[in-house]
Parts: structure tokens; C-alpha cells; sequence
């Protein structure tokens, strides 16, 4: 998906809602346990109850890896389901040697027909190039995340600037604003305006929203850019909002919540 499709999308929709499948097996509704594969079977009832309100779906692949062949099975049924005009998001924050990131950046950009992968930065430019190299295809870098170890490394003060302003600065130089984002964790709100000094045209992929306490609001106000350049990212919030068989329909329900509050960021 390029960037002009994405932007259309969240201009037709009036939302830059991103929905997180992040599905736990433990999790999910009892009633579904009997369906030959309980987590597709609730990520279809997710995404036909959520597909108008929302421009991306960002599948964490560690909840799908964890469970073997059958975790794989059902990402890409999961993946396969996902409308074409949706972006489609493996966080899997993969990031190597130059050759193992192309054999990555393969696996989710040709097997498994992700629109866009999450990828780790410490390993510097070669391991983030082959990402970039694929056409319509989005690579999404680890800016500024919302966890508490984010002081460990990324706030950390390196001369004149903080290590996550330095890969911010750096990074953008390796793609561009149609085919880098940047990951930044909505509990960094007091950071975004900074952060849009140093990659005013990227879109930014902000998780933390909902359950970790992010708010919509200020980031809306302080990250958007002239193309909104943003897809805020909830996932137990929207997917979790219920365990019985209505809870497709109590998930429409939160992101219908998200979108309403979204369309008046955009007026």
C-alpha cells in the first residue's frame, strides 16, 4: 500500500485507528474454543465487525509464533482475511545482518503479504535497507517506545542529543516519508513535538493507547502533520472488551469510541 492509498483511506474513513490482533489463545471467548482454529475464528469475527472503522491491523507475531505450525497457520489465514484496502502490520521488530534481514523482510513482504513490518534499529543501516527496498511495502522503525525500559537506552542523553533523536535523525535518511515510519509509544506524549521537528513528513505508529493509559487526544494535537501522519494503535482494549459471544459486537462498539473521538481530531 502506498502512502497516497493510506491517506485516502484515513480521509474516507475519518480515522487513524489501528487495531492491534494481538490474540491470545488463553484469552479468547470459551465458546470459540470448539471452532478448528479458535484464534482465526476470532480475529474473522474482529476484523468483519471493525474493517469500516479502522486503516490498519497490526499483528503482534510473537502471540502466533509461540504456538507453532498452528500459530503460523493462523496468521496467515488472519493476514489473508485482512481487506486489501487495509494496511496490514507484522510487528515482529526483526532487525539483522544484511542478508538474514533480506530472508525477514521476505518472509513478511512475500510469503505472508504483510503491507509493513516493525524492525529493530540497533544494528545500524544495512540491517534495516533491505526492508526499504521493496516497492509499496513500509518498514517501521523502534523510535521512542512506551515501556518503562525505554530509559534504560532510548532516553539516554549521547552529547547534544538523546540515542532515540539520534536514530530518529539518522534513520530518515535511509528511506523516506513514503516508505519509513516510526514507532512512538503514546506515553511519550511530551516527546512528539521534538520528535516533528526531526521527521515533520513521516507517518508515526503510536502504540499505548487504551490499556497502557496513552491519550488520543494529546497526540493527535501534538503528531499531526499535514497528511495526519499518524495510526494510533489499541488492541486489548478494542479485542478484549468482552468474553462472551457478543464480543465481536463489544469490540465495534470501543472502536466504533475511537473513531467518533477521530473524526474530531480531523475536522
Amino acid at each position: 500500500m502506498d502512502r497516497r492509498t493510506l491517506v485516502e483511506q484515513i480521509r474516507k474513513k475519518q480515522s487513524y485507528l489501528c487495531i492491534g490482533l494481538d490474540t491470545d489463545s488463553t484469552k479468547i471467548p470459551k465458546h470459540l474454543l470448539d471452532a478448528p482454529d479458535p484464534v482465526f475464528e476470532f480475529n474473522r469475527q474482529i476484523i468483519d465487525n471493525t474493517k469500516d472503522l479502522c486503516v490498519a491491523y497490526k499483528i503482534n507475531t510473537a502471540f502466533y509464533e509461540s504456538r507453532g505450525v498452528k500459530g503460523w497457520d493462523s496468521l496467515e489465514r488472519t493476514v489473508d482475511h485482512i481487506p486489501d484496502n487495509i494496511l496490514r502490520i507484522a510487528d515482529a521488530k526483526r532487525g539483522d545482518i544484511g542478508n538474514t534481514s533480506a530472508q525477514y523482510a521476505k518472509t513478511f513482504f512475500e510469503t505472508y503479504h504483510f503491507d509493513a513490518v516493525t524492525v529493530a534499529p540497533y544494528m545500524g543501516a544495512d540491517s534495516v535497507k533491505p526492508f526499504l527496498d521493496y516497492k509499496d511495502k513500509w518498514t517501521i522503525l523502534l523510535g521512542l517506545t512506551s515501556n518503562t525500559g525505554a530509559s534504560d537506552f532510548e532516553l539516554q542523553q549521547m552529547g547534544d542529543e538523546r540515542l532515540f533523536e539520534k536514530v530518529l535523525r539518522t534513520a530518515a535518511g535511509w528511506g523516506s516519508a513514503d516508505n519509513l515510519m516510526f514507532v512512538v509509544g503514546a506515553t511519550q506524549a511530551d516527546e512528539f513535538t521534538a520528535i516533528r521537528k526531526l521527521v515533520p513528513d513521516h507517518f508515526l505508529l503510536v502504540p499505548g493507547v487504551g490499556a497502557q493509559g496513552g491519550s488520543l487526544k494529546d497526540i493527535s494535537e501534538k503528531a499531526m502533520n499535514r497528511d495526519i501522519g499518524l495510526l494510533v494503535n489499541a488492541s486489548r482494549t478494542i479485542i478484549y472488551a468482552s468474553d462472551t459471544v457478543y464480543f465481536a459486537e463489544e469490540a465495534r462498539a470501543i472502536a466504533q469510541q475511537y473513531q467518533f473521538e477521530m473524526k474530531e481530531y480531523l475536522k
